[in-house]
C-alpha cells in the first residue's frame, strides 16, 4: 500500500508542477526565463511526468490565452459556465487543444508565439503508441505493487492526470471560493492552501495579475510553486524579469508582447 500511496502522490505531484511552472507559467505566460539548456530540461521532464496526458507547451498556451482574453464568455475554452458538467467541458477543452496541436486551426495573431517548441518531443508524447506505453507502465506498477486490485481505480488517474488537473482548476476555479479582486470574470480563489494543484487554484487572483509569477497575494495563502520557482531563481536556473519580482502590485494580463521571452 505504501508504494502505491507514493506512487499516486508523486505523480499528480510532478505532474501538476510541470504544468503549472513549464506549460503554464513560463510556457503561457513567460513570467520568468531560462536559458535554452534548462528548457529542454523542463520540456523532457513535463513530457516524462505528464505521461500519457502529455500536453504540448503550443497548445497548452494558446488555449490558455484564449481563456484568459474570453474568460467566463461563451468563447472560452473551458468555462464552467457554458457546461453542465467537468465531463463536457473538458471534452470541448480536448477538441479545441487537438485542432491547434493538429494545426486544423490556427490562433489569432495575437495568441502565437513565444511558447517553448521542441518537435522531436512534440510528435512522439503525442503518438498513441507512446501514451499506451505509459498506461501499460502505471498498470504493471499496480500490478506489482497494489495490494488489492481496489486501488486499480486509481488508474484512470494516471491515464488522464493533466485532464483531470485541468477539470479540477478550470470547474473548482471558476465555480467555488472566495473573490480577493473584482475582476471581468467569475475567477475565485478555491483553497486557501493551495497544495492540491500546487497554487493553481487562486484563480482569482491570477486573473487579476496574469503576469505574477506569485498566485498567492494575501498572508494565509501559500503558492508552493512559486516558492520552487523563487529557490530555482536563487540557484540561477531561471530569472524574473524587472517587476515580475512584485507580484503584490501586478495588474497586468496576458498581451501579445507579455507572451515573448525575456
Amino acid at each position: 500500500m505504501l508504494a502505491i500511496a507514493l506512487f499516486f502522490i508523486g505523480h499528480w505531484l510532478l505532474s501538476v508542477f510541470f504544468q503549472t511552472f513549464f506549460l503554464h507559467r513560463y510556457g503561457a505566460h513567460r513570467q520568468f526565463a531560462m536559458n535554452r539548456r534548462w528548457e529542454r530540461v523542463f520540456y523532457f521532464a513535463t513530457w516524462l511526468t505528464q505521461g500519457a496526458s502529455f500536453l504540448s507547451p503550443r497548445g497548452y498556451a494558446i488555449l490558455h490565452r484564449e481563456h484568459h482574453a474570453f474568460s467566463d464568455t461563451a468563447k472560452d475554452p473551458h468555462s464552467p459556465y457554458f457546461h453542465t458538467n467537468p465531463f463536457a467541458m473538458m471534452l470541448h477543452t480536448k477538441n479545441r487543444y487537438s485542432d491547434f496541436v493538429r494545426h486544423r486551426i490556427e490562433p489569432e495573431p495575437r495568441f502565437a508565439g513565444g511558447y517553448p517548441e521542441w518537435e522531436r518531443i512534440d510528435r512522439i508524447g503525442n503518438l498513441w503508441s507512446v501514451r499506451l506505453a505509459f498506461c501499460a507502465g502505471y498498470t504493471l506498477f499496480y500490478v506489482a505493487f497494489a495490494p488489492s486490485p481496489i486501488y486499480f481505480a486509481l488508474l484512470p488517474f494516471h491515464f488522464l492526470m493533466g485532464p483531470v488537473h485541468g477539470a479540477i482548476v478550470n470547474w473548482c476555479g471558476h465555480k467555488y471560493g472566495y473573490r480577493n479582486f473584482d475582476t471581468n470574470d467569475l475567477s475565485r480563489n478555491t483553497l486557501p492552501f493551495d497544495f492540491l494543484t500546487l497554487g493553481e487554484l487562486f484563480q482569482n487572483n491570477h486573473h487579476k495579475a496574469g503576469m505574477a509569477p506569485n498566485f498567492a497575494v494575501r498572508w494565509f495563502e501559500i503558492d508552493p510553486a512559486y516558492l520552487v520557482i523563487r529557490a530555482l531563481a536563487a540557484f540561477g536556473i531561471v530569472q524574473f524579469a524587472g517587476d515580475h519580482r512584485e507580484p503584490k502590485t501586478q495588474d497586468a494580463v496576458y498581451t501579445a508582447s507579455s507572451a515573448q521571452p525575456h
